[in-house]
């Protein structure tokens, strides 16, 4: 039977590869973003409870009611803004079902879409995949700042959406209140869509603001802001994640969210809308992951790499210019099966492979593991 794909050049993704050949070799796997230490026992026995008490049949498809209000009042307490849990707020199986199916619901045949390179690897495909025309912007170390008057030149008649992302996967960087207040007023005088992915919301550093789109009056009407309770909770195994945006988006989301996933499990739904009623179990993510994020800096001292600016996400670019003429694809490769330590190539996130020499690594890990990691790294 003859086959034609429709996406031909996708094989299995990096991060993927990368973990496989970290399993293979025996290697520490930094590569894939998730943490190895535990998620709180509290929500785990709330979980548990829930299902012990029978709540493990179909949620309903916009998501458990309840989890929806907690949703909205975290959102006013955060940024200020009063949200409908009815019409405006929507639980998705992860932030990459929130952005599939938003993609899916907005984007059609021709319609053109900003994408900011290097990019999470679901974004391109998801655009193509519904029709839509990926345009790709270059952003470059060691800032990955925005050139804001390029973005305006790429805006045509067909330019239907901007995806942004802050805290930026694999940056590090994070969108500044000026960033947004251009963005806006490019949305709106060239009435566009703006999706923001914002799972790292919480993992910010050096005292930043995290700077929402839905803390900008006219860019909320225009926008859907996605997050993510796996990178918040240290359980991205859970894939639960949520949409917040206008009435009239959400509705168009929703129509494609229930034939993706319909809805998402309940136990953890239930669960989750009781452990958000206490604040103490998220504000403070930004210190924690900082703290690790120092840790990991310091454990590379002394080596012939270079540390990039992070402010935000569980992510630490190294550059490794000037000790290592290899790709960096290669050097990942080699470092995985030589030096037993998996990074990810930052070219895989630049749809032109654009290589800067650059190494992401995933410190939301244990000390020890990152003591370790340190220790090869200062072997270099």
């Amino acid at each position: 039977m003859k086959i034609t794909s429709r996406l031909p050049e996708v094989g299995t993704s990096i991060f993927t590869v990368m973990s496989r050949m970290a399993l293979e070799c025996g290697a520490i796997n930094l590569s894939q973003g998730f943490p190895d230490f535990p998620v709180s026992e509290k929500l785990i026995d709330l979980i548990h409870r829930k299902m012990k008490d029978g709540h493990n049949q179909y949620a309903p498809m916009p998501g458990v009611p309840a989890l929806r209000q907690a949703i909205a009042e975290v959102v006013a307490k955060t940024y200020g803004r009063t949200t409908d849990f009815e019409t405006e707020i929507t639980v998705t199986a992860g932030g990459t079902e929130a952005i599939f199916a938003t993609i899916a619901a907005l984007i059609g045949a021709g319609d053109e879409v900003i994408v900011f390179d290097p990019a999470y690897d679901s974004y391109d495909p998801a655009i193509r995949l519904n029709g839509g025309i990926p345009v790709h912007l270059n952003l470059s170390p060691p800032d990955f700042s925005i050139d804001w008057n390029e973005v305006k030149s790429r805006i045509t008649s067909r330019t239907r959406m901007i995806m942004i992302n802050t805290p930026h996967n694999p940056a590090g960087s994070v969108l500044s209140d000026a960033d947004l207040i251009t963005l806006q007023k490019l949305a709106v005088d060239h009435d566009l869509i703006v999706l923001s992915d914002e799972v790292y919301e919480r993992i910010i550093f050096e005292n930043k603001s995290h700077e929402s789109v839905l803390k900008y009056p006219a860019l909320r009407e225009r926008s859907i802001a996605v997050f993510s309770f796996g990178k918040t909770f240290h359980a991205t195994g859970w894939k639960v994640g949520y949409t917040v945006a206008p009435e009239n988006l959400t509705r168009e989301i929703r129509k494609a969210h229930q034939f993706i996933t319909f809805s998402v499990n309940t136990p953890v739904q239930l669960a989750l809308a009781e452990y958000l009623a206490d604040t103490e179990n998220y504000l403070h993510l930004g210190k924690f992951y900082q703290q690790k994020r120092d840790f990991f800096l310091q454990e590379i001292k002394g080596t012939s790499l270079r540390a990039l600016p992070c402010y935000g996400s569980y992510f630490q670019l190294l550059s490794y210019q000037g000790v290592s003429e290899k790709e960096d694809t290669a050097m990942a490769e080699w470092m995985t099966r030589e030096m037993k330590l998996a990074p990810i190539p930052v070219s895989a996130f630049y749809k032109d492979k654009s290589d800067h020499r650059l190494l992401r690594f995933c410190f939301a890990k244990g000390e020890e593991t990152l003591q370790k990691a340190g220790k090869i790294l200062r072997s270099l």
